[in-house]
C-alpha cells in the first residue's frame, strides 16, 4: 500500500515530474564515466610529453636541456599507452551496464582510436628516416594531434556532446597553429594549450556533473 507521501507525489505531476528528472541525472551520472577520469590522463601525457620534446628540440633546433635524444618520443609512447589503458578501463567500467546501439558505438569508437593510432605511426615509422631530424618531431606529434582532434570532434557528432565536440575543435586548432609555428614551437604549444585544455574540459566537466 502507498504511503501518503507517495500518494501525493503521484497526485502532483510537477513533483512526478521533477522526481523522474531527478532519477534520469542519476542514471545519467552512474552509467557516464566521471571527465576527469578521461581527459586528466591525456591531459598530463601533452603536458609532460611535449613540455620534454620542447626543452629537447626547442626553436632553431636549440636544446634547451641536454636530454638524451630517445626520452621525449619514448616518454610520448610510454604515456599515450598508459593514458589509454587507464581510459579504457574507467570507460569499460562505467559502460558495463550499458547494452544495445550504445554500447556497440563505444567499443567501435575505441577500435576507431587504437586503428587510427596503428596505421600513423606504422606511417610515420616508415617515412620519418626519409626526413630531417628536425621535422621528425614535427611529424609525429603534428600528425598524432591530428588524429586526436578529429576523433573527439567526430564522438562529439556522434553523442550529439557539444563539449566534446568544442574540445575536439579546439585541439585541431591549437595544433595547426604549432604547425605553422614550426618544430619547437609546436611541441610547447600543444603542451600547455592542448594538455591544458584536456585538464580543463576534465575540471569543467566535473563540476557541471556536480
Amino acid at each position: 500500500m502507498a504511503s501518503m507521501d507517495d500518494e501525493s507525489t503521484l497526485d502532483d505531476p510537477g513533483e512526478a515530474l521533477r522526481l523522474i528528472e531527478h532519477e534520469q541525472v542519476n542514471v545519467i551520472r552512474h552509467v557516464t564515466p566521471d571527465p576527469r577520469l578521461m581527459y586528466w590522463p591525456w591531459g598530463l601525457t601533452w603536458l609532460i610529453s611535449f613540455g620534454l620534446s620542447f626543452l629537447r628540440y626547442g626553436p632553431d633546433g636549440r636544446a634547451l636541456v641536454a636530454l638524451p635524444e630517445w626520452v621525449p618520443l619514448t616518454s610520448l609512447t610510454a604515456l599515450m599507452i598508459a593514458a589509454g589503458i587507464f581510459t579504457g578501463v574507467a570507460g569499460a567500467r562505467s559502460g558495463r551496464h550499458i547494452s544495445g546501439p550504445s554500447s556497440r558505438q563505444g567499443v567501435m569508437y575505441g577500435i576507431s582510436w587504437s586503428a587510427g593510432f596503428s596505421g600513423l605511426a606504422i606511417l610515420f615509422g616508415r617515412v620519418s628516416d626519409s626526413i630531417p631530424d628536425s621535422l621528425q618531431a614535427l611529424l609525429w606529434g603534428g600528425g598524432m594531434v591530428t588524429l586526436v582532434g578529429a576523433l573527439y570532434m567526430a564522438g562529439g557528432a556522434i553523442w550529439s556532446a557539444w563539449d566534446m565536440f568544442v574540445l575536439g575543435a579546439w585541439i585541431s586548432v591549437v595544433n595547426a597553429a604549432g604547425v605553422l609555428w614550426g618544430p619547437g614551437w609546436h611541441a610547447l604549444v600543444v603542451s600547455v594549450a592542448g594538455g591544458g585544455g584536456l585538464l580543463a574540459a576534465g575540471l569543467i566537466g566535473w563540476m557541471r556533473r556536480r
